[in-house]
């Protein structure tokens, strides 16, 4: 059986992949912090499409919870992997820098980067053992670009794309690919409060994005046929930053 782990799973993009990696094939683990009717949603969504999955609740940026979470799905599991990983937790909380309050910027960080590094270390063992993986890191245009009013997602989901491109080289020899996807504007409550008929209409494409366009895009990702692509920062903005 084939296993992909998707943080940030209850929701939005992380629902989106889900499903997408439910019809690839894998059985899904489903990781969220709060809202356990929002993730049986996603869980239901996957059996919809004749796959199984399970939720596995954990905050990310909290190493011990994650640890313990993974390593006793790993000791229950000793003949199964982890075959992908799509690093997809993360939260906005914007404000310009004079006011943002010490505790929003370490909170973004922290989901984002320590969420990052808390999953990958737990499960990247085994993919160098078996000499097969597939990391996925859910940055941001803002990632690439800056937004004003977002240094902290800037900084966060910036740093995540370096990481993405450090750890390729480090693991390329395994077969173990490892790639971020930046997403725009995308229809999800992530952008919430936002004027969707103003902002698209700075976006050549003139709309909006759909989870459903981003799970695309992670699935390809996340299947043989992109093996020779890795390190690599693959935007999905419908033209508004190349």
């Amino acid at each position: 059986m084939k296993y992909a782990l998707v943080t940030g799973g209850s929701r939005g993009i992380g629902r989106a992949v889900c499903v997408k990696l439910s019809r690839m094939g894998y059985h899904l683990l489903i990781n969220y912090v709060s809202n356990a009717d929002q993730a049986n949603k996603t869980l239901e969504l996957v059996r919809q499409e004749g796959q199984d999955g399970e939720l596995l609740r954990f905050d990310v940026s909290d190493g011990r919870q994650t640890r313990e979470a993974l390593e006793a799905w790993l000791e229950a599991h000793p003949d199964d992997q982890v075959e992908v990983l799509v690093n997809n937790a993360g939260i906005r909380r914007d404000n310009i820098m004079a006011l943002m309050p010490e505790e929003d910027w370490d909170r973004v960080l922290d989901i984002t980067l320590k969420g990052f590094y808390h999953t990958t270390q737990a499960l990247l063992p085994a993919m160098i053992r078996q000499k097969y993986g597939r990391i996925i890191n859910m940055a941001s245009v803002s990632g690439l670009k800056g937004l004003p009013g977002q240094c902290n997602y800037s900084a966060a989901k910036g740093g995540l794309i370096t990481a993405t491109k450090a750890l390729a080289q480090e693991v390329a020899r395994k077969r173990i690919t490892v790639n971020a996807v930046a997403p725009g504007f995308i229809q999800t409550d992530m952008v919430e409060g936002l004027d969707e008929a103003a902002l698209a209409r700075t976006i050549p494409a003139n709309r909006f994005g759909t989870p459903e366009e981003v799970a695309e895009l992670v699935g390809f990702l996340a299947s043989p046929m992109a093996g020779y692509i890795t390190g690599d920062v693959i935007s999905i903005n419908g033209g508004l930053y190349t």
